[in-house]
């Protein structure tokens, strides 16, 4: 495949321009009391909140990116033969925003295909306008968080390196099934734990506030922006069972130091 004609630094500013028209239609439908929800076929919630942020972003990527595949929660459909493909998900953490927690944003990446059938992350942001906090990385470009849209700094991921020094997050306890045991007992053995949930859980690694996030039952689109973040941040991201890379049913967080202990923590017989 060709190099695709458009920068790294084209790709980010058109993505963050995407989270700026996600902003304006979440945050004007946050705690409307006219806000439509109904249930998916899986029977998890859904919003008009929802629907038309990512009707809003499909628009504007159909202008600005139309060779570009795009893959979304609410709409589905990437493009199998396209070089590059969007994956977004206009709202994580939906059932937040449903009742009024401000702890939910919205996911939008950007993955690249390889010659070799391989593909590689190289944009991702994270847009939490009702936490009034943002934060993006390009492959290669390094991570930042904003606040109120100013004050972009680079984050890094924190230097602990025993578990018994972690802060440890999650999202719930729901799912985890047979592994149950051996996540109680990681959370137990962790000096501090708290269940912030969804992505901002992983943003807390990735700034180096927390040493480990970890998540079950979560497809590509909740993990691919947050992925690149946290590794272009220093940290590393796998599934719970050690497979680098968002896409594998899981998520795992942590500054890279202690990875290895809290896969075998995990993964212990």
């Amino acid at each position: 495949m060709k190099d695709s004609a458009f920068s790294r630094e084209s790709d980010l500013a058109l993505a963050l321009q995407l989270a700026d028209a996600a902003d304006d239609i979440s945050m004007s439908r946050y705690q409307a009391l006219d806000l439509v929800v109904t249930n998916k076929p899986d029977n998890t919630p859904v919003t008009d909140a929802d629907r038309a942020t990512e009707k809003a972003l499909r628009e504007i990527l159909s202008i600005e990116r139309p060779d570009d595949g795009l893959l979304g929660e609410e709409f589905g459909d990437a493009s199998t033969d396209a070089q590059r493909y969007w994956v977004i998900d206009p709202i994580d953490g939906t059932k937040n925003f449903m009742r009024g927690v401000p702890s939910w944003s919205t996911l939008i990446a950007l993955i690249e295909r390889k010659n070799d059938g391989s593909e590689e992350i190289i944009i991702g942001v994270v847009s939490a306008p009702a936490l009034f906090r943002r934060w993006h990385a390009g492959k290669g470009m390094g991570a930042f968080a904003s606040l109120n849209s100013t004050n972009v700094k680079k984050i890094h991921v924190s230097g602990i390196s025993k578990l018994e020094d972690a802060s440890v997050t999650y999202s719930d306890f729901n799912a985890w099934g047979e592994m149950l045991p051996n996540f109680r007992h990681l959370v137990e053995t962790c000096n501090r734990s708290r269940g912030f949930g969804d992505f901002w859980s992983h943003m807390l690694v990735a700034e180096g506030a927390a040493e480990i996030a970890l998540e079950i039952g979560v497809a590509l689109w909740d993990m691919a922006a947050i992925s690149i973040i946290v590794t272009e941040a220093g940290g590393r991201f796998s599934s719970v069972s050690g497979i680098d890379g968002p896409g594998h049913g899981s998520g795992l967080s942590t500054n890279g130091v202690i990875h290895q202990e809290v896969l075998a923590a995990l993964n212990k017989g």
